[in-house]
């Protein structure tokens, strides 16, 4: 492991402030870009879908680049680099059906968060008005949600918080449980909150037992193509509404699809990567 070409850094405190800085610098280089383009050049291009996925590209690249540069390079003389290996075919039959299970769950749970009153009403407005900004180019919302973000976001969360972590001597489950719950605070409102921490877990537990970021990337595109074919063609992202199935059955059906592959996967599939 010594001369492993995949460095053991940790995540802590000082690493979380690293992306943070990284993200703010991102979101002001983007603010510059959006301002001086509405008053230098006159275009009021900063809510174009286009440019939304300019700014998340530049943001979670300026993350990556600087926790690579300050807390790998740095510290270990080594770069950031991560295990993408491919795994065999019947580890995807197992962690693709409990990763659907999940998103059942966390569908059933979302419903139960309120979308009316005083305070969850004109939040939820204000959240729907902004995916209905990200839906009106199609091909853009597919290549930022479908692509880019289970790249960049996985690397995050997974590759970096996630398993730096664990080099850290954080328990497993523990590592597991605060990346996802951070996964789903980062989406900054409580519907996606809830699935986001739920997917998070499985997210994480994949990339736990098969040591490989590619694994929980392809599992990420997964759910947000669920997403964007959902919202596409019934206007909902609902599984419910579109097989025309009332919530408790979509819960029942996901409990179980869940709770059997999650079984298969942990204690019968014996694929475990290490990193060399």
């Amino acid at each position: 492991m010594e001369n492993s070409k995949y460095p053991k850094y940790i995540f802590d405190w000082m690493g979380g402030l690293i992306l943070l800085a990284g993200y703010l610098i991102g979101s002001m280089f983007v603010g510059v870009v959006g301002l001086a383009g509405k008053f230098i050049f006159k275009l009021d291009f900063m809510q174009k879908p286009w440019f939304m996925m300019f700014a998340n590209a530049v943001v979670f690249c300026l993350m990556i680049a600087a926790f690579d540069l300050l807390m790998v390079r740095q510290k270990i003389g080594k770069k950031l680099n991560f295990n993408f290996s491919p795994t065999n075919f019947y580890t995807y039959l197992l962690i693709f059906p409990m990763m659907l299970g999940m998103m059942f769950v966390g569908e059933f749970i979302t419903s139960q968060i309120p979308t009316t009153g005083p305070f969850f009403g004109d939040f939820y407005e204000f959240f729907e008005n902004l995916m209905a900004g990200l839906t009106d180019d199609p091909v853009v919302m597919v290549i930022t949600a479908v692509i880019m973000a289970p790249i960049f976001e996985e690397i995050i969360f997974r590759g970096i918080i996630q398993k730096g972590m664990i080099n850290n001597g954080v328990k497993p489950w523990k590592a597991i449980l605060l990346a996802s719950v951070l996964f789903g605070v980062i989406h900054g409102n409580p519907w996606q909150f809830v699935g986001a921490t739920l997917l998070g877990t499985v997210l994480g537990l994949v990339y736990y037992k098969t040591r490989s970021l590619l694994l929980p990337m392809l599992l990420h595109g997964f759910n947000n193509l669920c997403s964007a074919i959902l919202i596409f063609y019934t206007k909902k992202e609902s599984f419910a509404e579109a097989f025309e199935m009332q919530e408790w059955m979509i819960l029942t059906i996901g409990i179980g699809l869940f709770s059997v592959f999650f079984y298969l996967f942990t204690f019968r599939n014996k694929v475990r990567y290490s990193e060399i």
